[in-house]
C-alpha cells in the first residue's frame, strides 16, 4: 500500500443539511436535552441544518443498522458533512459493513475522535481526508457556550478552510457534569489552567499528512489487520491521544513501543500528542500535583519512545484536541506543520 492520493472535500455552506450520526454510542438516547441543545448551537455557529438518520438516538442498533446510516448519509447528495455524536467502544465491529466504495466515490467532511478512529482509519485509506474531533455530545450541547477553540475549528473544518495556527485555550477539563443533571446544560465541568506544551527531537520544522488516533482504538484497528503500512506513513504526522478509560503511562509505553517495532515511529516526521485525561465522571478527581504527575508521567513515556525508535522525529505533547474540552478538532489526512523552531503547530484545512 501507498501514501493515499488524498481526494479534495468539499466545504458546506450555510443552509446546507449535514448528517449527525450515532457510529459507536447513541449518547443521544441518554439526554435529548443537551442533544436539543448541541442541534440548536450548531445551526447558530455554521448555519447548517443537522439531519438525524435512524440509529442517531437509537441504543443498541446494531453495527449493520449502523454501517447503513454512514453509507445512506455519505451517499446522500444533499448531505455535505458527517458529525458523530460521540465515540463508543465497538465501531470496530461497524467498519466491516459499511459500503466504502460509497464513501470514497462521495468524499465529504467527518468528524468525530475516541472510537471514531475506525472510521477515520477507513476514510483514510480511501484518500478521503477527515477532521479528528468534535462531539456534540461533549463539545456542542453541554456547557453554557462553546468553547472558542472549538468554534473556529468547526467552522474551519466545515465551511470556511484555511490554515489555522493552534494555540492553547489556557484552561482545560476532563470532564462535565453528568448529561442527566440539569446544570450540564448551562455548567461546564471542573476546569484548571494548562501547563505549557512539550517538545522534543531536533530543532527542525516538519509537515506532513496525519494519520492516528486514539491509542487504545489503534490497538483494536491493529490486531484487526487494518493498520495501514510503515511505508504509506512516511513523513507523516503520527496523532495520539488517550481516553477517559485512563490508560497508564505504562499501558501508553507500551502501545508507542508496539508502534515503534511495527516501523511506524521510524516512518513519521513527527508526532503530535493530545494533552491527556486523568480524572474520570465516576471518581473524585485527584489532586492537582497527581493529576499534573499523571500527564507528565505519559509525556514522558511517549518522548522516550519516539526517541528510542527516531530521535529525528520532532514531537510536540500538550496540544488540546482529542478527550479533553477546550478542544482543537485537527486534520486527519491533511496537512500538519510542527514547528520547533518556533514552538507553533498549524493545521491546513483546505
Amino acid at each position: 500500500m501507498t501514501v493515499p492520493a488524498f481526494s479534495s472535500v468539499p466545504k458546506a455552506r450555510p443552509g446546507d443539511r449535514v448528517a449527525v450520526l450515532s457510529p459507536a454510542f447513541a449518547a443521544p438516547a441518554v439526554s435529548e436535552a443537551v442533544h436539543d441543545q448541541a442541534m440548536r448551537r450548531l445551526t447558530e455557529v455554521t448555519g447548517l441544518v443537522p439531519v438525524e438518520f435512524p440509529t442517531t438516538r437509537q441504543l443498541g442498533a446494531s453495527a449493520e443498522a449502523r454501517a447503513a446510516d454512514l453509507t445512506a448519509a455519505f451517499g446522500d447528495p444533499a448531505i455535505k458533512a458527517v458529525l458523530a455524536t460521540i465515540g463508543g467502544n465497538d465501531q470496530i465491529t461497524v467498519i466491516p459493513h459499511v459500503d466504502a466504495s460509497v464513501l470514497a466515490a462521495n468524499p465529504k467532511p467527518f468528524l468525530g475522535y475516541s472510537d471514531n478512529t475506525n472510521l477515520h482509519n477507513l476514510l483514510w485509506s480511501l484518500g478521503v481526508p477527515s477532521y479528528y474531533g468534535g462531539s456534540t455530545q461533549v463539545h456542542l450541547g453541554p456547557g453554557p457556550h462553546l468553547d472558542e477553540v472549538h468554534r473556529v475549528s468547526l467552522r474551519t473544518a466545515l465551511l470556511d478552510g484555511g490554515v489555522v495556527e493552534l494555540h492553547d485555550p489556557g484552561e482545560s477539563q476532563d470532564v462535565g457534569l453528568p448529561w442527566t443533571d440539569s446544570r450540564a446544560l448551562s455548567e461546564f465541568g471542573q476546569r484548571e489552567q494548562t501547563e505549557p506544551w512539550s517538545w522534543a527531537g531536533p530543532d527542525a520544522v516538519v509537515e506532513g499528512s496525519t494519520w492516528g488516533g486514539c491509542l487504545e482504538v489503534i490497538d483494536q484497528i491493529a490486531m484487526a489487520g487494518r493498520m495501514p503500512p510503515p511505508e504509506a506513513l512516511a513523513g507523516a504526522i503520527l496523532l495520539l491521544e488517550t481516553s477517559e478509560e485512563l490508560p497508564s503511562a505504562d499501558e501508553v509505553k507500551r502501545w508507542v513501543r508496539a508502534l515503534g517495532e511495527r516501523g511506524v515511529l521510524e516512518a513519521v516526521a513527527g508526532v503530535l500528542v493530545a494533552r491527556p485525561p486523568v480524572s474520570e465522571l465516576s471518581s473524585p478527581a485527584p489532586g492537582d500535583e497527581e493529576r499534573a504527575r499523571l500527564r507528565a508521567a505519559q509525556r514522558d513515556a511517549v518522548i522516550e519512545q519516539v526517541a528510542r525508535y527516531n530521535p529525528d522525529t520532532v514531537v510536540c505533547v500538550g496540544v488540546p484536541f482529542g478527550h479533553t474540552r477546550p478542544q482543537w478538532i485537527v486534520p486527519h489526512g491533511g496537512v500538519v506543520r510542527l514547528n520547533a523552531l518556533s514552538h507553533t503547530v498549524t493545521a491546513d484545512f483546505t
